[in-house]
Formats: structure tokens, C-alpha cells, sequence
């Protein structure tokens, strides 16, 4: 018999087994949960490591700093550093201090209120152009902060607040995410029902608001209140145009006038460094102080 009258015999695929299949899949399972924790492991050590230096280099003297590794400790001279930082003219570090605490917290209490209710009147009120007008504080969230400095400076001297408390408190009232932000939780926390109902009774749309809608959002006001808080401590651009006096400075302002003197006086190398490391201390202070909200936040979204 010629092969060309031979039948064909077709290769049949290797059957795999369920054993095999379940080792295949835990490969795969193992490979992504490797992957998302070397992911976050990296973005921990990045968010991490540069505390940590902070931390260790400001225990060290002028020769330490020059002379030892980045994260090997020195003869310890952290008091001294701090007794420095606060001695300094006159003790001018706890007037920065002073200064940036009073900016941010005027920010978060009151620019975190403007934003609450200009949140809440975008998500339950309608009035004409109500669609526009959001549009434009979309924008606002596109535009970065830096890019304002200069009209709102221009501004300013129009009015002939540069130089005062006023230019650094009226522009940190507006806080377009703020109003993004609280749109989302009036729309999330405030039932329109809840709402009508109290208007029923005979309460008017302010008192509706601070009897129902306020504490409603609470949880997104903290928030939105927090992350202002962070935004005005760690303004920058804002206060070095607006301001003149070193009275009125916050301590980001400050700290960079002392860098700039760490170049032909390398004994303010410590100080700039130690200062740094009293700045943040305000600010872990306020997430350990309101990480209960964001808790009640998140349980009642679960809920939800």
C-alpha cells in the first residue's frame, strides 16, 4: 500500500490535569501579589526613606553631616540643633511657626466651610448657568497653583494688600478641588429626601444646611479641610511674592531664607535641616488628630 492511500493521523493536544491547571493558577496568583508588593514597597521607601534621612540628619553637627554617611548617626547634637533653630534671631523659627499655623488654619476652617457650601449649592440647588459655572471650577482644578501667583500679586497690589495677612488669607478661601470634592459628598451623604423633608417643616435653605446638610458631610469636610491645612503649610510660590516682612513669613518661606545662608555659612546646614524636621511635625499631629473622620468616612460609605 503506497503512503499516499495511508490515513492521516491527527496529533491529539496534551490533556493537562487539574493539578496542573491549579499549580498554573497559583503562578499566576503568586506573580501578581509579588508584583503589587514590590509596587508598594517601592512607594513606601520612597515616601519613607527621605523622613528617615530627615530624621537622622538632623542629630548630626556641621562635620557629621559632611563626614558620615547618609543614614549613619553622628555624635548626637539634636537638643543643640534645636536650641539653635530656636535662638536664632531672636527666635524667629517659632514666629514662622506661628504664622504658618495661623494661615493654614484659617484655610482649612474657613476655605474648607466656603468650599462645603459652594459644593453643596452646586449638588441641590439649580439655577441658571449651574452646569457653566462648575465647568469653570473644573478648570480651576486643571490650573496649578504657581500659574495664579502672579495675577492674583497683581491683584493685590490693586487693592494695596501686598505685604499683609491679606494676601495670603483671601486667596486660600478659594479651593476649586475643595468644591469638586464636596459636590461628590453632598451627592453621596445628603438625601434630597431628607432635605424636602425639612422643608416641609418650614426650614429655609441656610438653616437646612447647617442643621442637616453640614453635619451630614462632616467626614468630607474634615477632608477637604485637611487637605487645605497641608496645602497652605507647604505653600510656597504664594507667600515669597506677596510678602516682605519676615514677621509675616511661614516657616517654608523662612527655612529657604536659611538655605540660602547654608552657602557661605555651613553651620546653618543643620539648622535648615532640624527646622525642616520641627515642620512636619504640625502636620502628622493633624492626621493623627482627624484620622477618626476619615474612619467614619470610610465605614459609611461601606454602608452605603
Amino acid at each position: 500500500m503506497s503512503t499516499s492511500t495511508m490515513p492521516r493521523q491527527h496529533a491529539t493536544p496534551p490533556q493537562t490535569t487539574a493539578s496542573e491547571r491549579r499549580n498554573a493558577k497559583r503562578g499566576r496568583r503568586f506573580t501578581g501579589t509579588f508584583t503589587v508588593n514590590a509596587l508598594l514597597v517601592i512607594g513606601c521607601a520612597y515616601m519613607v526613606l527621605p523622613v528617615l534621612w530627615l530624621f537622622i540628619a538632623s542629630t548630626k553637627n556641621t562635620a557629621d553631616l559632611y563626614g558620615t554617611g547618609a543614614y549613619a548617626f553622628g555624635q548626637p547634637a539634636f537638643l543643640d540643633n534645636v536650641a539653635a533653630v530656636l535662638g536664632q534671631d531672636g527666635g524667629v523659627f517659632l514666629r514662622w511657626m506661628a504664622n504658618s499655623m495661623f494661615y493654614a488654619a484659617f484655610g482649612a476652617v474657613f476655605g474648607g466651610l466656603f468650599s462645603v457650601m459652594a459644593g453643596y449649592a452646586f449638588d441641590k440647588f439649580q439655577f441658571r448657568g449651574k452646569d457653566s459655572f462648575f465647568g469653570v471650577v473644573l478648570v480651576g482644578v486643571l490650573i496649578p497653583n504657581t500659574a495664579t501667583v502672579l495675577p492674583m500679586y497683581l491683584l493685590a497690589s490693586v487693592f494695596g494688600i501686598t505685604n499683609t495677612v491679606w494676601a495670603i488669607l483671601i486667596p486660600v478661601l478659594c479651593n476649586p478641588f475643595g468644591v469638586y470634592l464636596a459636590r461628590v459628598y453632598s451627592a453621596a451623604y445628603v438625601p434630597g429626601e431628607t432635605l424636602e423633608a425639612a422643608r416641609v417643616d418650614g426650614a429655609g435653605p441656610i438653616r437646612s444646611f447647617f442643621s442637616l446638610g453640614l453635619p451630614m458631610m462632616m467626614p468630607g469636610y474634615v477632608t477637604i479641610a485637611l487637605f487645605q491645612f497641608v496645602g497652605v503649610w507647604n505653600n510656597f510660590m504664594l507667600p515669597l511674592v506677596m510678602l516682605q516682612d519676615q514677621k509675616l513669613l511661614p516657616v517654608s518661606v523662612g527655612i529657604s531664607i536659611w538655605q540660602g545662608y547654608s552657602v557661605p555659612q555651613p553651620e546653618f546646614t543643620p539648622m535648615v535641616i532640624t527646622g525642616s524636621l520641627l515642620s512636619i511635625v504640625p502636620l502628622l499631629l493633624a492626621f493623627v488628630m482627624l484620622q477618626r473622620f476619615w474612619k467614619s468616612g470610610l465605614s459609611a460609605g461601606s454602608v452605603k
